[in-house]
């Protein structure tokens, strides 16, 4: 491992300790690089999310050498159950070569730091309860070549150098848009509200998603273009949220904690999601979807995760592509810091977003125009109710939805799903 120069110098400032940040410095540490992890807040901390992951985030954590096992905490699941139409249809996740046949399912407050503290082993030097506010910025190549923070309880002014930072700091990214980097209009956000019950159904081992979300408090009942989601902790509670897009005129308008309150209500009063079994308030957050943020890499900025607007935009999952940017992201600059001359590190530099184009960009446009279509309730609806009566069908839907294919040697829903991406232009 490179000596540091001193305790605020290394080769790779990152920004964020969460999934993003923390398998890039993981990574970066792994291959004998000086890395700074910064995260704004302490662990153990809360995070907005499912906490259902698929198997291309549970290939990340193997990568990782975390333990997966049920032993230390962690629930498999076998698939996805869909519920819509009249029609409930259980899909065990596909077997392949290149990603596991189950997912897991991990409360957020400590899997983040699971993550953190892995990357710790490694080698990244982890400074917790780090604010960083603003770049170091050189005057004369407008390169960043630092940030600035406060650190501590006492907020004590630090600033930390390195030729490289990598934004991993969600879909806020304030250091992105200190860099001139803004959000891109054109792409869809999503956002998730969710909640945690005591209940009976703690230990599905089923990921569920409704793919009807009917807003059934006024006069007329209403279908709104996102989906809902059960997915059981496995520790005598479930997690209840909705995903919504920004593609309908509901998207604005309506309050979605009432919305999610409301259809909480409308289940089986024996499942158990009644306010007085609620065991945390409901929380949102931002999807920043389908690269909503470019460029991915300028003037020694590299942006991984939601910071880069990474979320696939057809089923709402981050953490998959967190790690696997983080991943891309530090394989791309340890083959530059390998290089002689600024040019040439320059040169390998700029390969990181052609790569993150060549791997999701196709993919990406083909859920941009999904987004568009589900932003109409009525599509939404004919196609959960035909779809669903398909078993065959929706087994493609599902690799499609979840991002799953073998990229060689698939069978012939892979080659088609596969095929689809390479066509479609990588926007």
């Amino acid at each position: 491992m490179t000596e540091p120069l001193s305790d605020n110098t290394a080769d790779v400032i990152v920004v964020g300790a969460g999934p993003a940040g923390s398998t890039t410095a993981y990574h970066l540490a792994r291959a004998g690089l000086d890395v700074l992890l910064l995260e704004k807040t302490e662990f153990p901390r809360e995070k907005v999310c499912g906490d259902g992951l698929t198997p291309r985030a549970v290939k990340q954590l193997v990568a990782m050498g975390i333990d997966i096992s049920e032993e230390a905490g962690w629930l498999r699941n076998k698939g996805l159950r869909i519920i819509g139409g009249g029609v409930r249809l259980q899909l065990d996740w596909p077997d392949l070569a290149s990603f596991p046949d189950y997912g897991l399912v991990r409360k957020r407050d400590d899997f983040d730091e699971q993550l953190a503290r892995q990357a710790q082993k490694a080698g990244a030097r982890l400074y917790e309860r780090c604010n960083v506010n603003a770049p170091v910025v050189d005057d004369r190549t407008g390169r960043i070549t630092g940030v600035r923070a406060k650190l501590g309880e006492d907020k004590r002014e630090v600033t930390f150098h390195a030729p490289l930072v990598v934004a991993a700091d969600g879909n806020s990214t304030r250091l992105s848009l200190a860099m001139g980097l803004h959000r891109r209009e054109d792409r869809p956000m999503g956002v998730a509200v969710r909640t945690y019950f005591t209940s009976p159904r703690h230990d599905d081992d089923y990921l569920e998603s409704w793919l009807e979300l009917w807003d059934r408090r006024g006069p007329q009942d209403r279908l709104l273009p996102g989906y809902g989601w059960i997915f059981g902790m496995g520790d005598g509670t479930s997690n209840v949220g909705l995903g919504v897009l920004n593609t309908s005129e509901a998207f604005k308008e309506l309050d979605w904690r009432e919305v999610l309150k409301a259809w909480c209500a409308s289940m089986p009063e024996d499942w158990g999601y009644t306010p007085e079994n609620m065991t945390g308030p409901i929380r949102g957050a931002a999807l920043p979807m389908a690269f909503n943020r470019q460029p991915h890499y300028t003037r020694g900025l590299l942006l991984v995760g939601d910071a880069g607007g990474l979320v696939n935009p057809f089923n709402g999952e981050g953490i998959a592509y967190a790690m696997e940017s983080g991943q891309i992201a530090a394989d791309v600059i340890v083959q530059a810091q390998a290089r002689v001359t600024p040019a040439q590190r320059e040169i390998a530099l700029q390969r990181y977003p052609r790569i993150l184009k060549d791997t999701y960009g196709g993919y990406y446009t083909l859920g941009r125009a999904f987004v568009k279509l589900i932003g109409n309730p009525k599509i939404m609806q004919i196609a959960a109710q035909r779809g669903l009566t398909h078993p065959m069908l929706m087994r493609f839907t599902l690799k499609l939805l979840a991002n799953l294919t073998d990229p060689t040697g698939g069978d012939a829903m892979d080659r088609i799903i596969n095929g689809l991406s390479k066509v479609v232009p990588k926007a």
